[in-house]
Order: C-alpha cells, then sequence, then structure tokens
C-alpha cells in the first residue's frame, strides 16, 4: 500500500480575471498558501495554461512545472472536460454546447468534434510533455437524451449509441496510449458514461482498452443513489482519479433524483463543500488506500451555499485529515515469535 498524494485542488472553478486567479503562477501561490501541495489544470483556460504550446514544446511545459514548483506545488493532471464533451454531442444540445469550442467551428458541428478530437490529443502530447500519466476528461453523450424511456426506447438504439461513442475515442485512447497517459473518463450524469453499467458497456466496445478508466467523484453517485463505496470494490482496478467533492441528497413528497427543474439550492440533489454534504469520505479514503491507489486526492469545489475561496482554505485541511498514512508493519508484529520453514511444518504436525 502507498499514502494517497494530496491535497490539490482543480482550478477550473476558481479561475478569473481578478488576481490572484488570472495566472498560473498567482494561482499557485494562492493554492499553496492554502496547504495545496498540486494543482489539476484545466487546459481550456487560456489565463493559466496554453494547451497548443504545451503540445509542441517540452520548454514551455518545464517551465510551467518549474513555476508551479517555486510554491512547492505539483502539476497533477490536465482537464479536457469542455472539449470531451464535444467529441459526442447529441443534436439537441448543439446550441448549448458550441459556447465549449473555439468561436471558429461554433455552428459547425462536424467541424467542432474534429477540433475537439485534435484538442484531445494535444492533451495527450501535453500530458507526456509534463511527465503525467493521468487525464481528467468527459466523455460526451448521444444516449442521454433517451435516459428514461418514454417513449419506448427503440430496439438498439443505445448500443448503437455506444458503438458510435467508442468508434470515436478509440482513435483518441490510442493516442494517449502512445504518450503513455491513462484517459480518466470523470462518471457523470449528462454524459453517456453515468454509472458503472454505461462505463462497462463502453469498456468492452474499445476491446478493453488499457487507457479507458475512470475518474471517481462520489458526489455524482450520491445524486443518483449508487453505492458509491461498493463502486471502488468493484472498479478500483480501473479508477485512476479521484475529484473529492461533496454532496447531499434529500428527497421529499414533491422531488427527488430528478429536481423538479429547481436551481441548486433548491433541488433535493446539491453539491456542497467538503464535510458540509452526506459524502462517507472516512470510508473512501480507506478503501482506496487498501486498493494502493496511486493517484491525487483532488479537491472539485462545487456548492451551492458556501463560498467557494472558503470552501477552498476548508477543503485542503478537510483532505489532508483524511488521509490515510500507511503503514510500514503489522498492528500485531510485537507478539510475532519468528519462524522458519522448519519451524512451520513442525507446527502443522508434517513429516511426523
Amino acid at each position: 500500500m502507498q499514502t494517497i498524494k494530496g491535497p490539490a485542488i482543480f482550478l477550473a472553478q476558481f479561475a478569473g480575471d481578478a488576481a490572484p486567479f488570472n495566472s498560473f503562477d498567482s494561482i499557485c501561490r494562492w493554492a499553496a498558501s492554502l496547504g495545496f501541495k498540486g494543482v489539476q489544470i484545466p487546459s481550456w483556460d487560456g489565463r493559466l495554461f496554453d494547451l497548443k504550446k504545451a503540445s509542441e514544446s517540452k520548454t514551455y511545459c518545464d517551465d510551467l512545472k518549474g513555476v508551479a514548483a517555486g510554491h512547492g506545488i505539483t502539476i497533477t493532471e490536465l482537464s479536457t472536460h469542455l472539449q470531451g464533451q464535444l467529441v459526442a454531442v447529441h443534436p439537441a444540445y448543439d446550441s448549448a454546447f458550441d459556447g465549449f469550442a473555439a468561436p471558429e467551428v461554433r455552428g459547425n458541428p462536424a467541424a467542432r468534434q474534429e477540433w475537439a478530437v485534435d484538442q484531445l490529443k494535444r492533451a495527450a502530447r501535453a500530458s507526456a510533455n509534463l511527465g503525467l500519466n493521468a487525464h481528467a476528461t468527459f466523455s460526451g453523450a448521444l444516449a442521454w437524451p433517451y435516459v428514461y424511456p418514454w417513449p419506448q426506447r427503440p430496439a438498439g438504439l443505445v448500443e448503437a449509441a455506444f458503438d458510435e461513442l467508442a468508434k470515436r475515442w478509440v482513435p483518441i485512447l490510442n493516442a494517449f496510449d502512445e504518450a503513455g497517459v491513462d484517459v480518466c473518463y470523470e462518471i457523470h450524469p449528462g454524459e453517456d458514461l453515468h454509472d458503472g453499467v454505461t462505463f462497462e458497456m463502453f469498456l468492452e466496445r474499445t476491446g478493453n482498452h488499457a487507457r479507458c478508466n475512470m475518474l471517481y467523484d462520489p458526489s455524482h453517485y450520491v445524486l443518483q443513489a449508487l453505492d458509491y463505496l461498493e463502486h471502488i470494490d468493484i472498479y478500483h482496478e480501473r479508477i485512476r482519479m479521484f475529484h473529492v467533492k461533496d454532496a447531499e441528497f434529500n428527497p421529499t413528497g414533491r422531488q427527488g433524483v430528478y429536481g423538479g427543474y429547481q436551481s441548486w439550492v433548491d433541488r433535493a440533489g446539491r453539491f456542497r463543500s467538503l464535510g458540509d454534504g452526506q459524502v462517507d469520505f472516512s470510508g473512501i479514503f480507506s478503501k482506496l488506500t487498501q486498493y494502493d491507489f496511486k493517484g491525487w486526492a483532488v479537491m472539485e469545489w462545487e456548492c451551492c451555499l458556501k463560498h467557494p475561496e472558503d470552501g477552498a482554505r476548508e477543503g485542503a485541511a478537510f483532505i489532508r485529515d483524511h488521509i490515510i498514512r500507511v503503514t510500514e508493519h503489522a498492528f500485531d508484529d510485537f507478539a510475532s515469535a519468528g519462524t522458519d520453514d522448519a519451524a512451520n511444518r513442525r507446527m502443522l504436525g508434517i513429516d511426523r
């Protein structure tokens, strides 16, 4: 076993136009001041990161790592959540997701998808240039509008959607394989990969691709009423990244999982700052440690109530206090009498 690395912070929810959130140097200084040891970088945010340059220049990546190291910070992973979403977009969401793409490809779904695929492949090269071994993204979705079957789904609809999803992703997975980097899909409602069953459907269609892995975020399982602890037992070999995010689910006589189209504050299921929700993080950290999780514990802050800077400050301490420093010896070693093969055979009555 090894001790989980952390605490780290995903910068997407904090990047902004005002200091200290408007440059990589200043946001690393801020994160370090709170006690974070690592940062996960949103690859689409030009205020912090230049994906094109990172994919083409090892020198740029070395300089970026040097800036982080100057504050005692490690770059943990890159994220292409927005670009990954655009690898597969159902037409119902064309307008909603167009803003995720570069201006020159908006309004052109084919060009937008081609751009997104190029972004992912650049992220593979950039990750390699940064010396990273895992990458965070979304799968996108073709079947999501049909998640609740009314009217009845035509036979073969879901299978066709997952066949196409895998067809689009396998060349990207191969590019990451060449770079030596795992693709970690955040299992998330709104994506076709939104639970264990859908991940398995996709994984099978990729030929059980070695680079097809999971980003584990228990908040999305709480809101689905999914057993997030058993999920680790089932999928720990494929869990390569961890977002530490809290949530609560309080169904009433008026609403449940679907939330009645309410705002985040008024939904039965809400994201909360670390420690304010219902997630059993002691259980999660114990299981991930038990299964020798080798990645980082990365705080993703999303809360409908608390100020983000308060959430970040509290989150660093929360993660630090939940990381289990693994033991180097068994608790009952004090009672060991020492043994050898001959003694073992005598204890078992062998060779009498």
